[in-house]
């Protein structure tokens, strides 16, 4: 018998365990992962930025993990080895509307308790010779990292105070009993007192083994980046984000400095036909058939029918990703947007077809489950996984 399972092997399931075993050192813990190894989903296929907390709603677990995660991620890379890098972020507004948007920013930032400096035209072009803008905002916390070192720097923590992980291990059924949790998998089953879960893009679906009604079903968005060749490695010195449409549930285009170096353009948001389908060709007849009969995801779809055809189109259509970009990065060509892997966001969509927009958790007597961690989870994985071993102590109590 275990004391805890702790289902998902990403940034959050193994901030979750590490941070677990660290609270309770004589409990026996086991990580239970699909996949071969660590972060092979969200965790790995994201663009790699420490966020600062700029967009988030003031008082929301968003807002205030991500300003924590921003300073125990560099403190947890600190201890254990792990490269990053604080370049900072600039906001670039490229006309008088996004200039107009940027001042709401600007108050954001300022509730969410973020260091910022206003940008005028000169002073961004002095900081930024290859970007075009009317004014920026920089924000000098936000920084890049490889979020898949950082798990496996973890799961090695994990591993190092005696806890035990199975990766090829895929769940295919939960059952809550009164004084335990079976988890079975396609290897066998498991049995333990307490039960987490980090799912991810199937976290409605480990909700629903357990036989409950998650209140929201999750429809995946591909985000398809390109990566600039080598000769443009200079060509920012900050991450570079335009201003985002409020209208919108995503970001947009950015320039991204990677921590090896390279810079990234990405991503877009196009909705993915299967769960984990990072090709545009990857589809799933069962996965669609779930989000095409869903009332919320169908009302989802249609209310962002037009920036969604846009987006499709700039998928298909590189010359009108290009313009995007080119928007605040004239010089880029074309011919310099080569190719990079996609990822797949995990979007929980309410029944009344909302995107539930902050962190939410779904417990029961003898589990808490993660139902929707958007960006910036990755950031706020540390302190993710502080408030999951408060919600474990509640259950004890």
């Amino acid at each position: 018998m275990w004391d805890f399972i702790i289902v998902g092997g990403g940034i959050l399931g193994f901030s979750t365990a590490m941070q677990l075993q660290q609270a309770y050192p004589d409990k026996r813990l086991l990580v239970i992962e699909k996949e071969s190894g660590a972060a092979q989903h969200q965790t790995g296929h994201n663009s790699g930025v420490i966020h600062a907390g700029v967009y988030y709603t003031p008082g929301s677990l968003k807002a205030r993990f991500c300003l924590e995660g921003n300073r125990a991620t560099r403190e947890f890379c600190d201890q254990h080895g792990v490269r990053y890098d604080i370049c900072g972020k600039l906001l670039v507004a490229t006309n008088a509307l996004e200039k107009q948007r940027m001042e709401a920013l600007w108050e954001r930032t300022a509730a969410n308790g973020l260091e910022r400096e206003w940008l005028e035209t000169e002073a961004l072009k002095e900081r930024e010779p290859n970007i075009t803008g009317v004014a920026g905002i920089y924000v000098p916390s936000s920084g890049i990292v490889n979020y898949a070192e950082v798990t496996r720097a973890m799961a090695a923590e994990f591993t190092r105070l005696g806890g035990e992980i199975r990766f090829d291990h895929r769940v295919t059924g939960l059952e809550e009993r009164t004084n335990e949790v079976v988890v079975t998998t396609q290897k066998g089953a498991f049995t333990g007192r307490y039960l987490v879960s980090c799912s991810g893009l199937m976290a409605d679906r480990v909700i629903r083994m357990l036989g409950k009604d998650p209140g929201f079903t999750i429809c995946p968005f591909r985000g398809e980046y390109y990566r600039l060749p080598e000769r443009h490695n200079q060509i920012v010195n900050h991450l570079i984000y335009p201003i985002p449409d409020p209208a919108m549930p995503f970001l947009g285009v950015h320039l991204t400095r990677m921590i090896d170096g390279t810079v990234t353009v990405g991503p877009n948001a196009v909705l993915a036909l299967k769960r984990e389908g990072y090709r545009k060709q990857d589809m799933s007849l069962s996965d669609m058939g779930q989000m095409f009969t869903h009332p919320g995801i169908l009302k989802v779809l249609g209310k962002h029918l037009k920036p969604g055809l846009f987006e499709m189109k700039n998928s298909l259509y590189k010359r009108g990703y290009l313009e995007l970009v080119r928007k605040y990065c004239p010089s880029l060509t074309l011919d310099d947007l080569t190719p990079y892997p996609a990822g797949v966001r995990a979007q929980a969509v309410s029944k009344d077809g909302k995107l539930v927009d902050d962190f939410l958790f779904v417990n029961t007597k003898r589990t808490v489950n993660v139902g929707n961690a958007p960006s910036p989870a990755a950031t706020s994985a540390l302190p993710i996984g502080a408030h999951i071993v408060e919600h474990v102590k509640a259950l004890l109590k």
